[in-house]
């Protein structure tokens, strides 16, 4: 009786995770799943993706005296002026992830204060 209920459980895994291999197969190799990854990357080129830190969100005059002084307590990061009327933004880095910009945010955090991280794209 023991042995006929390990043979039985054996097949039945052996039959799910066959089964289980050969429709992930045919998913993958799907015309729909490379017609929406093309889409999502020629997305991706056009608007952009990824995260950058904000520093500052208000006038041009205190967003340009914020972006001078990130540039030198920080000179090896790279940051830019936003303009989006009427407001204008001091963003900084270009990260993959949330997490990478999370990284980099705690060290700015010791010089600015109420710094955030915003993602990329329209």
């Amino acid at each position: 009786m023991k042995i006929k209920f390990i043979v039985i459980t054996f097949l039945t895994v052996l039959f799910t995770a066959n089964y289980s291999a050969f429709s992930q197969n045919k998913t993958t190799k799907s015309t729909e799943i490379k017609s929406i990854i093309s889409k999502k990357r020629s997305f991706n080129k056009k608007f952009g993706f990824g995260y950058r830190i904000q520093l500052y969100n208000g006038n041009e005059q205190q967003a340009r005296k914020f972006r001078a002084r990130f540039n030198i307590e920080f000179p090896e990061n790279s940051s830019k002026l936003v303009y989006n009327a009427p407001e204008w933004k001091v963003q900084v880095g270009l990260y993959k992830t949330k997490l990478e910009a999370d990284k980099d945010l705690i060290k700015f955090q010791e010089k600015f204060s109420g710094i955030i991280v915003v993602p990329m794209g329209k």
